[in-house]
Order: C-alpha cells, then sequence, then structure tokens
C-alpha cells in the first residue's frame, strides 16, 4: 500500500469521525432528556408507592398493637410488629442490592460500537 493510500485512508477515517461527532452530541441530548425524564416519571411512582405503603403498613401495625393493649399478649405483639418491620427492611435491602442498575445511553453506545466496527473494517 502507497503512502498517498494510507493518507487518504486516514483522511476519509478523519471525516467520517467529524461527521459522526455531532451526530453524538444530538443524540447525547436526546438521551439524556429521556433519561431525565423517565428517571423523574419512575422516582415520582416509587415515592408515592413508598410513602402509601408505609402509611399504610404503619396504621395496620397501630391498629394490631390496639387491638392487644389490654391482653396478656401485647408485649409479643408489640415485639412481633418490630420484628416483622426489621425483617421487611432486611429483605427490601437484599432486593434492592440484588438488582441490576439500569443502563442508560444505550442508542449512543450502540451507535459509537458500531462506528468503531466500521472503522476497524476501513482500516484493514
Amino acid at each position: 500500500m502507497t503512502v498517498r493510500a494510507k493518507i487518504t485512508r486516514w483522511r476519509n477515517v478523519g471525516r467520517f469521525c467529524v461527521e459522526r461527532a455531532s451526530d453524538y452530541g444530538e443524540l447525547l441530548a436526546v438521551e439524556l432528556d429521556e433519561t431525565r425524564k423517565r428517571m423523574v416519571r419512575e422516582l415520582s411512582a416509587l415515592v408515592a408507592l413508598a410513602v402509601a405503603g408505609l402509611f399504610t403498613l404503619s396504621f395496620v401495625c397501630i391498629a394490631v398493637i390496639a387491638t392487644a393493649w389490654q391482653t396478656p399478649y401485647f408485649l409479643d405483639v408489640v415485639w412481633g410488629v418490630a420484628v416483622m418491620w426489621l425483617i421487611v427492611s432486611i429483605i427490601s435491602l437484599l432486593i434492592v442490592r440484588s438488582q441490576k442498575p439500569a443502563r442508560s445511553l444505550q442508542v449512543l453506545q450502540r451507535e459509537i460500537r458500531s462506528d468503531l466496527d466500521t472503522l476497524k473494517e476501513a482500516l484493514k
């Protein structure tokens, strides 16, 4: 291969990279906007669910404790409710830690990989 052919090939690769850089910028802006909207929607739903769930469980626990108020099982019920909350907390922690995080910017990553593969083929 001549030096002139190598220079032409590298010039074409450089032009390709410059053209794609602006596309990456646009794609990044679109993906960031979509990711932000999705995160706000999901976090809002999770906060609403958490608040509603905690209020519901709190009132159920208060009702259970009030039901056992003047019975010989009052302390057992109170400690049972406390242990139940501890178990729920531990299970929640294990579930959260076992989930893999959501991947964002997948389209941009796929485009960059595709372009890198194209460049590798062009430079062979």
